[in-house]
Formats: structure tokens, sequence, C-alpha cells
């Protein structure tokens, strides 16, 4: 075990090198600069910003002095955004608003589609698995922007139980409209894949073995099935996971939530190259990192599969 996670350690940061070289190179050759914006600035003038930035190196030079400075956790600073304000300074507290609400819609739509789903498979053809049915089609098919503009009438504008925009003084009371929003399409999507894979085990061979040796039907459903329904549950959920919290910029606007997705787009239409960078190396840190913990759970969830190589 400790030998496959060093193995995948190795390889994920490797990835992460070449993801991190491939943005580089991809920023370097987009059209425009980051000064592109002042348009009172003469062309001697936007030489000497770059020169001032260490724009004017070699490519390679730059890319390694960035990966040297990154190491130490310094992104760089803002060219436009916030001019020369370091970027951990700006992305720090956006990033525990974005990963926390996503987290928390996360769990929330994971735990509940994985109930429905259970609770769909076990009772089909009834009123049960009708309802589960309803409400994946529901969550798959509309927006989840259409979510929390409903939410923000009925439950923060007419009931006001919730505030209509993001309050940090009150984080907790101002997540639970964009937290419901965000997670109806994770609920939806586990649902339906939980309800296709216990119908799928419940039928097949090997659960039939063992109703055949007269095993009680909840032994059955929590010791066989629910452990080999997670195992292909998990590999839908985690990217799922991982995109909420990297954050939803529809419903961070609907919210005026100061996360991540918002200051990304920002970056984008200013041409702050070096937040653009920082951000996208974020999202590319947690997606290979969940996938990484994804592949351990396999072999937590169920102890029988073996590794190749790991003994």
């Amino acid at each position: 075990m400790g030998r496959y996670v060093a193995k995948r350690l190795i390889m994920a940061l490797v990835t992460l090198f070449v993801i991190l070289l491939m943005l580089f190179l991809l920023l370097s050759f987009m059209p425009g600069s980051p000064f592109n914006n002042e348009e009172k600035l003469s062309p001697d003038q936007i030489a000497q910003l770059r020169a001032y930035y260490g724009l004017d190196k070699p490519l390679m030079e730059r890319f390694f002095i960035y990966v040297g400075n990154m190491l130490h956790g310094d992104f760089g600073v803002s060219y436009n955004i916030q001019t020369n304000m370091p970027i951990a300074q700006m992305v720090g507290p956006r990033i525990a608003v974005s990963v926390g609400i996503g987290l928390e819609a996360g769990v929330i739509g994971a735990l509940i589609g994985i109930v429905l789903g259970i609770v769909a498979a076990l009772k089909q053809r009834s009123g049960w698995d009708t309802a589960a049915t309803i409400i994946a089609v529901l969550g798959v098919s509309l927006p989840s922007f259409v979510f929390a503009l409903a939410l923000s009438y009925f439950l923060g504008f007419k009931l006001k139980l919730f505030p209509l925009i993001y309050n940090t003084a009150q984080p907790l009371a101002s997540s639970v409209l964009p937290v419901i929003a965000l997670s109806m399409f994770t609920l939806a999507s586990v649902e339906r894949y939980t309800r296709s894979e216990m119908v799928s085990i419940m039928d097949s061979d090997f659960m039939m073995l063992a109703k055949s040796k007269g095993l009680p039907r909840a032994k059955l459903v929590i010791h066989h099935a629910l452990r080999n329904m997670l195992i292909s549950v998990i590999t839908v959920l985690v990217p799922l996971l991982v995109g909420l919290m990297t954050g939803s910029l529809v419903i961070e606007k609907i919210f005026s939530i100061p996360g991540l997705g918002s200051l990304y787009i920002t970056a984008i239409q200013s041409n702050d190259y070096n937040v653009v960078l920082a951000i996208s190396f974020i999202y590319s840190v947690m997606f290979i990192f969940a996938m990484l913990m994804v592949d351990v759970l396999y072999v937590v969830i169920d102890p029988r599969i073996r590794i190749t190589g790991d003994k």
C-alpha cells in the first residue's frame, strides 16, 4: 500500500509539473499583454513595466524562476486587478469560501443522493422510486441558477429566512441557499448512479447465491451491496465534488459570493496572467489530489482489492 501511494504521488507531481508548463506556455503565447488595458502608457513605459516584472527574460528562464518562487509559496503579484498585491493574499480567502460552500454542497448532495438511490433500488416501481426519479430528473435537467433564483425568491425574499446576498459576517446563514442550489445536480447524479448500480448488484449472481444461503436482507444490503456500490459511486462523485469546490461562477454572481470562480473570470478578462496561472494550477492540484484519494479509497472500502505489485 505504501509503495503504491508513493508511486502514485510521484506520478501526480510529474503530471502537475507538465500541467504547469503547459499553462505557462499557453498564457505566454496568448495575444496581448497584462498592460494592454493601460491606454495611456507609451511603448517605452510598457517595456519598462515588462522589465520590472521580468517579462523581458527568455521564456524558459521565466518558467523556472516561477517554479522556484512557487515552491516557496510565491505565486507572483497581480498586474491589473489589485496592482502589485501578492496573489497568495488574493486567492487565500477566496479558496476558503469556494471550498467551504462546495464541500458542504457536495457532501449534502452525495449523502442524500446515496440514500435516495438505495431506497429507490430496494423499492422498485413504488412511490418512493417514482419520487426519487422525479427528483433526479429535475436535478439533472434544471441548471443550478434556476434553483438559486427560486430559492432566493421564496426563502430569501418572501419568507426572509436567509440572506439574499452573501455576508462574510454571517457565513453559515449566507451559505444555505447557494449550498442547496449547488447540491441539486450532485444529488441527482449520485441518486441515478446509485440506483442503477444497486439494481444491478441486487440482481447479480453472487447476490443470488448469498440470498440462497439465507442471509438476512439487511446484511445483504450493508455488507455486500453497499460495498460494491460505493466503489463505483466514488468514481463519479469525486470529480463532481472537485467541481463544486472550485466554485460556480453563476452561483457566486447570484449571491455575490467572494469566491475563486468570480476572481478567475475577472483575471481572464483583464489579462492578469499571474492570477489566471495560479488559479488554474490550484484547480489542477485539487483534481489530481482528489483522484489520488479515489485510488486509495478503493482499497479502504474493499480490502479484497489488491494493487498490482504491492505486497
